[in-house]
């Protein structure tokens, strides 16, 4: 397997692709790089599945959530926004008890206020989808070239706070810049995929195709 470099921050997998250098070799987080991470994202399940998991993300890192993802999923009601708006004081006691997930009271009970304020901004935008896509940047707020230094030095950006602050004004919880800058980056409302990734230039044709929503 290839070193990473600073200058390029890509491994070389064992397909002969060059790859993103977060993934470190891991093949469940080779997948989700492969697959998942950038390619964007309009179904607002998923987008709600994703802001509340990277609330949970805070602090550890993302391939801990990602190897629990099916037990969050089995907990909330698989994130279906509704059904968890409507989770009771013993449903959050039962995802305290729950070791198949992270037992974050303050994280549990901000996804269940967090599915009563999506249920409010898809009354007002007809979808969360509609909602976070209005916020996509434009061209011009992109950098020229998207490096490791690039993604070190920006875990945030102008939208992401801008998101941040208005969902902070709507009374979600757990939704810091970085959170949302994560969010933002997986549900491929930006692509940060390295200069040089094989992903890369895929998900710029499926930006390039996709009908935003709203």
């Amino acid at each position: 397997m290839a070193e990473t470099t600073e200058s390029d921050g890509l491994i070389e997998g064992p397909d002969g692709r060059a790859r993103c250098f977060w993934h470190g070799g891991d093949g469940e987080y080779m997948r989700y790089h492969d697959e998942e991470w950038g390619r964007p994202v309009a179904d607002d399940r998923r987008l709600f599945e994703k802001i509340c998991l990277e609330g949970f993300q805070a602090g550890l890192s993302w391939l801990t959530i990602l190897r629990k993802r099916d037990n969050f999923r089995a907990a909330f009601a698989n994130f279906e926004i509704a059904r968890v708006a409507a989770f009771t004081d013993d449903d959050v006691e039962r995802c305290v008890g729950d070791s198949g997930i992270i037992r974050h009271r303050g994280k549990i009970v901000s996804t269940v206020n967090n599915a009563q304020r999506a249920l409010s901004l898809q009354a007002e935008f007809g979808s969360l989808a509609a909602y976070f896509w209005s916020h996509e940047p434009g061209a011009a707020a992109r950098p020229a070239n998207v490096d490791r230094a690039h993604l070190r030095d920006n875990p945030t950006s102008e939208e992401s706070v801008r998101i941040s602050k208005d969902l902070k004004k709507r009374g979600f919880t757990f939704v810091g810049p970085t959170t949302v800058y994560a969010f933002m980056q997986a549900m491929g409302l930006v692509n940060d995929h390295i200069e040089g990734c094989f992903c890369r230039p895929e998900i710029e044709a499926e930006r390039a195709a996709f009908i935003r929503p709203g």
